[in-house]
């Protein structure tokens, strides 16, 4: 995203597309106010209008044409989201309403809001800092309570408090180890360097292990079945779903495609992927279904094995994941055993046997046993800072005072790195290119 036009004042349909009861025009800069005066006709203009008030009043088009009557609402920077004066004019959610009154605006001399250009002028305003920014992105797509959560809580700053603890600890040691080697006879004590790089590492680990829970809860997991012929896993689908989404026969081979359906599991938007059954084929096209089945198991956040566990157990025909991507599942529970393995899961498709089991055994492979009350990390950007930063703290640990002094330098550098505050321009329009228009 160019950063030529900042100082402009810019506009944007706000809500999202399509009728609703209620449709948002919102505009932000300078000229903000001075705009709505020329689209709100009320009892008072909005550029004479104290911040936080609302006005009721008609918008109206150039010639004097009344568009809507509706609700301007004033917010004067640097007390507003984007640190500027905006305007919000509230009409009926008419897309037909709405072009005329953006457009009015536009004639006014607004120009139309690039994708996240309100939350980039509340960043660069220092209103928001980058993980905030990125909160607000998965605010608005959060689809379970999940990420609603944990969006909410990254938007509070919560993320950049647990950051700013850990540059806090790092800041004290390396104001030690630098009047260290200005004062070299007087050294460093232990509790100005040990005691704090152990409590900053230590903040830093457990933030890290929440890099892959945060990520799942935003942009959800891919959960591939697979298995040989007749093991269950369209019957276990169906299970799961509460409905019946996949064909089950008791003729093996009938999944030669891959199908999938979409649930909240324990808050996490989760996609289930039947495929088609593991076995050797002289057919080519259930052949081409079980290479796209194992094609689907290695690029799945987890893999679910099934095997029949009324039957002879039988190898699968081909390799399968990494073991840490695995869940083995002993299906048709309801069924005398053939077999048994404590390391397997035991479900049933047709009396629910093991369903909640399975249910809890599948949270805790996504999110794993991070707390649920705090921010975590819930992009890759964020994620690699932290690394970077638990790379470095651990290094400076290790190292001569001299020497260390560098680690935690670059320990900082990645500390700000993660909250924004000192970042490429790039990065931040990584951030931003992922918006809406209006946000």
């Amino acid at each position: 995203m160019t950063r030529t036009g900042l100082s402009d004042t810019i506009a944007a349909i706000a809500t999202a597309p399509g009728s609703a009861g209620v449709g948002i025009v919102r505009v932000s800069g300078p000229g903000a106010l001075r705009v709505a005066d020329g689209v709100f006709r009320g009892q008072r203009r909005p550029s004479a209008t104290r911040a936080g008030r609302f006005l009721f009043g008609q918008l109206v088009a150039g010639d004097g044409e009344v568009l809507d009557e509706g609700l301007c609402l004033v917010f004067r920077g640097p007390r507003s989201y984007t640190g500027e004066d905006v305007a919000e004019l509230q009409t009926h959610g008419s897309p037909a309403v709405l072009t005329r009154v953006l457009a009015r605006v536009l004639e006014l001399g607004a120009r139309p809001a690039r994708p996240g250009e309100f939350t980039l002028r509340a960043y660069l305003a220092g209103r928001l800092d980058l993980a905030q920014a990125e909160a607000v992105l998965e605010l608005v797509n959060a689809g379970t309570d999940t990420a609603r959560r944990q969006a909410a809580l990254g938007l509070s700053g919560a993320l950049g408090e647990r950051v700013g603890r850990v540059a806090a600890h790092v800041t004290r040691t390396l104001a030690a180890l630098q009047a260290m080697l200005d004062y070299p006879e007087e050294g460093v004590p232990d509790e100005d360097r040990a005691a704090p790089l152990a409590a900053a590492e230590a903040e830093l680990e457990a933030l890290v292990g929440t890099a892959r829970a945060g990520q799942v809860a935003t942009r959800g997991a891919r959960l591939a079945l697979i298995g040989r012929p007749n093991a269950g896993k369209s019957s276990l689908l169906n299970a799961l779903l509460g409905y019946e989404r996949s064909i089950v026969t008791p003729i093996p081979g009938t999944t030669r495609d891959y199908l999938e359906a979409d649930l909240s599991l324990a808050g996490v938007p989760v996609t289930l992927v039947d495929t088609a059954g593991l076995r050797e084929t002289g057919d080519e096209v259930e052949a081409a279904g079980v290479r796209q089945a194992v094609s689907l198991a290695a690029s799945a956040d987890l893999v679910l094995v099934l095997e029949d566990g009324s039957g002879p157990r039988e190898a699968l025909p081909t390799e399968g994941p990494e073991e840490a991507r695995l869940l083995r599942l002993r299906t048709k529970a309801d069924l005398p055993p053939a077999w048994t393995d404590s390391a397997a899961l035991s479900v049933s498709a047709v009396t629910g046997q093991g369903l909640p089991e399975l249910r809890e055994a599948l949270q805790a492979a996504l999110l794993g046993d991070v707390a649920r009350g705090e921010a975590w990390l819930t992009t890759e950007r964020q994620a690699d800072a932290a690394r970077r930063a638990l790379t470095h703290i651990r290094a400076a640990r290790r190292l001569p005072d001299d020497l260390a002094s560098y680690e935690l330098e670059e320990a900082l550098r990645a500390l700000a790195d993660l909250t924004g505050r000192d970042v490429q321009e790039d990065v931040v329009d990584a951030v931003f290119r992922n918006f809406c228009v209006g946000k």
